[in-house]
Parts: structure tokens; sequence; C-alpha cells
């Protein structure tokens, strides 16, 4: 058995994250990371300027694409720069980037494929100032979403989360949306292909600056989430085909269930 050292990639998708980029990145516990990569999506602040001035891997869309595209570009990069685990940190500083090493154990400890960062694991979110019509979505979803997936995780819309190299390459990335619900996608693709998902506990940050998507915003994301689902039930029952759900790779090596790591 291989004993060389995983390769732990951050990747970055921001968007006009110029006053928080930096104390995102002070706070990355650096011994344990070996590049971090920067999608800057069209900002209009100095968000680049700032990346280039810390020594990040920076690319940069010539216009705003969306948090779905600007994903794409962060897991494409990082596995072409041969990642191992690859952990999507977001800028904003709403979560917490000293948290890294707990948010990668799982893998590197060989019992997950998938680690999400739950806010809703420790204390209760609204007294971190989660707005309360935030906080209720998400219970709702979450449900819909264990009961759809036969899943009991605390929750599915963290921003927090690290992947084997192996689980993204086995999805299509590519076939996901440039939008939102990009994140929910991919943890269906994620579950059809039968990799191992487990959660830690993540404190969140609500301030000014960090970034939170509106009610109606967050209105249109919830009624995509319910259609996702739709659709996800249609194929897994053999009704219509999505190929947007098919494996690229191998299935998981003891596929027989869906498996969620205790």
């Amino acid at each position: 058995m291989s004993l060389k050292k995983p390769k732990v990639v951050v990747v970055m998708p921001a968007y006009n994250a110029a006053k928080t980029l930096h104390m995102t990145y002070a706070d990355l516990p650096r011994d344990m990371v070996d590049l971090v990569i920067l999608v800057d999506d069209g900002s209009s602040d100095e968000t680049a300027k700032i990346a280039r001035e810390l020594g990040l891997e920076l690319f940069v869309h010539d216009r705003n694409y969306g948090y779905g595209a600007n994903q794409k570009t962060c897991y494409r990069e990082a596995l072409r720069a041969g990642a191992d685990i690859i952990v999507m940190v977001h800028p904003d500083y709403q979560y917490d980037p000293t948290l890294l090493p707990e948010i990668i154990k799982p893998i590197q400890d060989g019992v997950a494929d998938v680690v999400l960062g739950s806010r809703l694991m420790g204390a209760h979110p609204m007294k971190q100032g989660m707005p309360w019509w935030k906080y209720i979505s998400n219970r709702f979803l979450t449900i819909a979403e264990n009961v759809v997936f036969r899943l009991h995780l605390s929750e599915y819309h963290t921003g927090y989360r690290a992947f084997r190299r192996e689980a993204l390459e086995s999805v299509n990335l590519e076939m996901n949306s440039d939008k939102f619900i990009f994140d929910q996608e991919i943890l269906a693709q994620i579950v059809n292909v039968r990799m191992r998902i487990t959660e830690v506990p993540v404190p969140t940050r609500y301030f000014a600056q960090a970034s939170s998507a509106s009610f109606v915003a967050s209105s249109i994301y919830g009624i995509s989430i319910l259609w996702l689902l739709a659709r996800y039930l249609l194929h897994r029952w053999g009704v219509i085909h999505q190929r947007q759900f098919d494996s690229l790779g191998r299935r998981y090596r003891n596929a027989g269930e869906i498996k969620q790591a205790d």
C-alpha cells in the first residue's frame, strides 16, 4: 500500500471577495495544503489583484458565468494539478478555514469519498445568525433529499466540502448547471455512483461581507432542488433516463447499496 502523502488542493470560487479573501487565506492551515486555486468569476472589485499578491494559482473568467460554472473551473484545474483531495473553501470567510484538517480527515482515513461541513450538527445555526426562513427551508429540503437519496444527512446545502479525486472523476460535472443548483446536482451524482458521504460539524459566520442569497433567489433555488429530486427519481425508477447521473468511471467498489459513512 502506498504511503505517499495525498496532495491537498484548496479551491476558492470567488466573486467580489476582495474584503474577505486575505482573512480566509490567512486562516488556512498552510502546512496541510499543497496548492490554493482561486477562480475569479468576473469580479468587479480587486479579488484578482489580491489573489496575485497572495501568490495563489489564479484563473479569471472574462465575465460572471455563475457559481456552478466557477466550481467547474475550480475542480477541473484542481484535478489537472494532480490533487488527491480537493477542498472547496469559500473566500467570503463564512466558513472557518482552520477546520480544514477535520474536513479532510475522513478521506485521509479511507472512510469517506465526500465530506460535507454541516452547519446543523453543532450550535443552532439561527443563534449564529442564519435567517429563520433560510433555516426552515434548509430543514424542509434536507428532509426531502434524505427521503429521495435514502440517506440521513443533517444538511445538503453547505459550501464547505471535500472530495476524494476519484469522486470528482466519476461524475459528469460539465452536464451540471452553471448556477447555484450545481451544489445539489453534484451530490445527486455522487449518490447515484454510490460514493460514501459523511459530515463534520462546522460553525458558520453571518456578517455583512459574507455572501448570502436573497429570499427570492433562495426560493428559486428551493424549487430547482425539488425539480432535481423529481428528475433523479424518474432516472432511478427507469422512467426517464438522465445522462447527467451516469457514472464516468467504475461504480463504488462495494456497490450494493448506497453507502453513508458513519
